[in-house]
């Protein structure tokens, strides 16, 4: 595995010779940012389609509990926020199937926990605020050979998994009753898409951050929603204003001086405001 990345090291500063991309740490970036804005913005589609955008929400303020618990117990926080978000991610999932309140107040509630038991840990704990701060706000230069290999692995996997249940996550978002006499496995459906997300929301938290991560799921799906007419269509131009953004917002980070991962987040918001003025302008049929 180590001598993947220098070959594709080599492979970018062929395809772009610029000034920004030839530092190592900007590869690393660069690279960090097309696997998991993408993957992000994929899984995106569904979560808008079915009024969800909070739910991502949640689990990536559960990663700020998950970072608390591992500096306390001395385990490495990167485990800790994957598997505390996974952990809140399918509870989520189990509690909203099994009650009559609408999935806004369920992740609502569960959202209201996660970030009470993390500022509780850190009240007591008062050393604990300088760990967190590069997990609040992420930083995509200090992504690691080890990190990015991960986020690579995730985009593949991510890739499989939509390749197999895209159209039956998005039959359940329709109704669920309907995707039941379709054959669909609810359950089977709802945990793993839970957990699929809850894995790209802490990984994409290295580059853009607790407090921006949602808007790498939200941003590139609202503006495919905006110009897509078919679900697939509405997938592929996530993805691709996912990837536009995540290259245009680091190079510009680079030129303007600027944080990463909010510059990525400003170029998806500028992308969605295209696609908004191209939707009120398009005739209507």
């Amino acid at each position: 595995m180590e001598t993947i990345l220098p070959g594709v090291f080599a492979l970018m500063d062929r395809l772009l010779p610029f000034a920004f991309a030839e530092p190592a740490f900007m590869k690393r970036a660069l690279l960090a940012l097309l696997l998991t804005a993408p993957a992000a913005a994929a899984l995106g589609v569904p979560l808008v389609q079915h009024r969800m955008a909070f739910f991502s929400d949640a689990i990536g303020h559960s990663a700020f509990t998950g970072v608390a618990l591992g500096v306390l117990s001395g385990v490495s926080p990167s485990w800790t926020m994957v598997a505390f978000g996974a952990i809140v991610a399918v509870a989520i999932t189990l509690v909203k199937g099994r009650t009559e309140l609408s999935s806004d107040t369920v992740i609502g509630v569960f959202f209201s926990t996660v970030v009470a038991l993390g500022i509780a840990i850190i009240s007591r704990e008062k050393g604990l605020t300088r760990n967190l701060q590069a997990f609040l706000y992420g930083d995509p230069l200090a992504v690691t050979d080890a990190e990015l290999l991960w986020m690579a692995g995730l985009f593949l996997f991510v890739c499989a998994y939509l390749s197999l249940l895209y159209n039956r996550i998005l039959l359940l978002g329709i109704h669920e009753g309907f995707a039941r006499t379709k054959v669909v496995r609810v359950p089977v459906v709802e945990i793993s898409f839970a957990l699929v997300v809850a894995l790209v929301v802490t990984a994409a938290i290295h580059t853009v951050g607790i407090l921006l991560v949602t808007a790498l799921l939200v941003i590139p799906a609202a503006a495919a929603r905006n110009v897509a007419r078919r679900a697939a269509s509405a997938l592929w131009i996530s993805v691709g204003v996912a990837a536009l953004s995540g290259f245009a917002g680091i190079v510009a980070s680079w030129y303007l001086d600027t944080a990463t991962g909010a510059t990525v987040v400003l170029a998806a918001a500028a992308c969605f405001a295209v696609t908004a003025l191209y939707r009120a302008a398009r005739p209507r049929k």
